[in-house]
């Protein structure tokens, strides 16, 4: 059988969650096409930490809110994967939204993954989050509509969905907030809030030949939150 490296876009990958998982999937041995809006020298620090890692590595600027621009970014995707990556076999596995997973199928390989980020809070109500919930409820339904569509390609999609995670999120107020990270360590089985090393090492997971079979599932990684 061929061997194929596996190349992983990575939007938001500067900071936070995108930034561990980035990390996450290079110790996996996939190379990483990383997006930053604004944070170009923490991208490029990311870049750094994969290939030390031994894997290849490149930084795009892409804000996900102008729709737009994706066509572009797509078009710089491809000479990225000619020029940088030898035009590698492809298997990309997109985080991202509805426009940027429609501009990109046709980069997909036969037998690839697609793996979104959600939410726990499709799950569990915190009040005036309705929308950013709502939102994510979309993207877990796109999800499992994806997962039928392009089964006859082999590809599989999936969706992770992290609890409340102590990173710069709306104001890092998990992090910074003692009252916030006290409660959230109340109702979380396990004890404590989230950390973004928490996250990545389950999308990496999904990204390896053992997840073969892991198809159009919602995988919370909440450590037990609010059940």
């Amino acid at each position: 059988m061929e061997n194929k490296s596996k190349i992983a876009l990575v939007t938001g990958g500067s900071r936070g969650l995108g930034r561990d998982m980035a990390i996450r999937l290079a110790e996996k041995g996939i190379d990483i096409i990383l997006t930053y809006n604004s944070r170009d020298k923490e991208a490029m620090e990311v870049v750094g930490l994969v290939q030390q890692a031994g894997r290849k590595a490149v930084a795009l600027q892409l804000n996900t809110g102008n729709i737009g621009s994706f066509d572009a970014f797509v078009g710089q995707v491809r000479e990225v994967l000619k020029n940088t990556f030898q035009d590698e076999f492809l298997n990309v596995h997109f985080k991202g939204v509805y426009f940027l997973t429609q501009k990109s199928l046709g980069l997909l390989n036969d037998g690839g993954g697609i793996i979104n980020i959600s939410s726990g809070q499709t799950r569990m109500t915190l009040p005036r989050y309705s929308i950013y919930a709502s939102m994510k409820t979309a993207v877990e339904t796109f999800t499992r509509f994806l997962a039928v569509e392009l089964g006859p390609r082999r590809i599989r999609a999936n969706v992770v969905a992290p609890g409340a995670i102590q990173t710069d999120f709306s104001g890092g107020i998990v992090r910074d907030n003692p009252e916030v990270n006290k409660h959230i360590s109340e109702i979380t089985a396990l004890g404590r809030p989230g950390v973004a090393e928490d996250i990545g090492g389950v999308v990496a997971f999904l990204c390896t030949e053992d997840a073969r079979w892991v198809n159009a599932q919602r995988i919370e990684v909440s450590g037990g939150q609010h059940l």
